[in-house]
């Protein structure tokens, strides 16, 4: 009665032990992985700004401001060191009236400027400021070739990670450490109920039927197995001849690279000023190299200081410039044209079927369709791709969501008025004006 007594508490002593340790490893690793979470968060959370931050300054500040060189106005790159986080609200906010007040930091940068007069931003926020601090105050971190010794600016960048790993292998160590304890203390406990005299047998298993013979004996899950995998293998086949002849995500090299992110993002030119026959034709037109004389007749080097965390280098952007005065035949020298021209084989991009009738006026002009809408944010595409599938049910939903805008267009207000008062709404959409009925987009 007494061996048994013995054995039963020796058992349960070592499943306590077993408890205790797996709960201890759990808390410790719980805590690390907040740790790093928390980290993590905080990161994710600067890039955030920084990236926020980007698309103000581009929008707000890079008509007069660049980051590294002085332009109209001053250099930014670390403006939040050199003024308080509060004079620097109140001045982007309203500078006029911080010189009439006679700030001296104020009149000091109005006078250095020669009384050039900053425009005033009341709409951005104390949020949206410090996004755009984030963005001066971000430095890229340094690219370190494979083979070379790291820098101790690349040291600092890294100083998180390698407190992170420091802390993961001293994790590993504690759990080496306790699964060590654990076996010996088993052992130990093993041994004592040994010399006691107490026999512990491990748990017989009943012998159980193969996982493969069970399936197969079980006609039900046959049936169900064969009926699955027929209408998996119906689906995978069916969306495989659905995806023939869309081209989504296309993405050729043209034979001069231009960037949509730097002429339709940092410098905000509208892209119907480039694709002009969008507004009345029914292409949208490749444009004229002329149009991009009209600029760079007198750009004929990249001077952009932001726009090279993609990889480009400067001289390989001018070399892109280069690409097109030979191909308009543009003497930079004389700075006149020589009449040697040199066709440019663009690779065209967005193509519809032949049966496909699309209309760029109807929608850009009378739809006031943006052209993100159809094309992405095209303001962010360094090289430009397809961004929508041009599927015929990828229009027709377009067409089943998009209301029609009435306001100021008397072209649909009669129509209008009739199919409200038919359909017993406000508003129409595209599908209830007709725009599901075939003739629409086929000939």
């Amino acid at each position: 009665m007494h061996k048994i007594t013995d054995s039963i508490k020796i058992i349960t002593s070592i499943k306590r032990l077993r408890l205790f340790l797996l709960h201890f490893v759990v808390l410790i690793s719980i805590s690390f992985v907040q740790k790093i979470s928390a980290q993590e968060i905080a990161v994710a959370d600067n890039s955030a700004a920084v990236q926020a931050g980007k698309k103000l300054f581009n929008a707000n500040c890079a008509a007069c401001h660049k980051l590294n060189k002085r332009a109209v106005g001053p250099a930014l790159r670390g403006v939040s060191a050199k003024y308080d986080k509060e004079w620097l609200y109140a001045w982007i906010k309203n500078s006029t009236a911080m010189v009439k007040s006679g700030d001296a930091q104020a009149v000091a940068i109005y006078e250095e400027y020669n009384g050039s007069v900053m425009t005033s931003f009341p709409q951005l926020s104390n949020l949206d400021i410090d996004n755009i601090l984030a963005y001066t105050d971000y430095v890229p971190p340094v690219p370190v070739a494979v083979a070379t010794v790291p820098t101790a600016a690349s040291s600092q960048e890294s100083g998180v990670g390698v407190s992170n790993t420091l802390i993961l292998i001293a994790l590993t160590l504690v759990f080496v450490i306790l699964v060590t304890m654990l076996f010996l203390v088993q052992r130990t406990l093993m041994r004592i109920a040994k010399l006691s005299g107490v026999e512990i047998k491990p748990d017989p298993k009943p012998k159980r039927t193969p996982i493969w013979l069970a399936f197969v004996q079980n006609q039900f899950l046959v049936m169900i197995s064969v009926i699955l995998l027929l209408f998996s293998s119906a689906y995978f086949v069916y969306g495989y001849f659905m995806q023939v002849g869309v081209d989504q995500g296309y993405m050729p090299l043209q034979p001069i690279h231009y960037s949509h992110k730097i002429h339709a993002g940092a410098n905000q030119i509208e892209c119907k000023y480039c694709h002009s026959s969008a507004r009345v034709s029914k292409h949208s037109g490749i444009p004229s190299l002329n149009v991009c004389m009209n600029c760079h007749q007198n750009i004929a080097e990249y001077n952009g200081e932001e726009d090279l965390e993609n990889g480009y280098t400067k001289d390989f952007y001018t070399k892109e410039i280069k690409k097109l005065y030979a191909a308009v035949g543009w003497d930079e020298e004389n700075q006149k044209y020589t009449g040697k021209t040199e066709p440019v084989k663009w690779i065209r991009i967005h193509n519809l079927p032949d049966f496909v009738y699309f209309n760029h006026a109807q929608h850009v002009e009378v739809g006031e369709i943006a052209c993100q809408k159809c094309h992405g944010a095209v303001e962010e595409m360094e090289i430009m791709y397809q961004y929508s599938p041009l599927t015929m049910g990828w229009c027709i939903n377009c067409h089943r969501e998009t209301n029609v805008k009435v306001e100021s267009n008397e072209y649909y207000a009669k129509i209008h008025e009739a199919l409200s008062k038919k359909y017993g709404v406000e508003k129409l959409t595209v599908a209830q004006m007709g725009g599901l009925e075939c003739g629409k987009c086929h000939y």
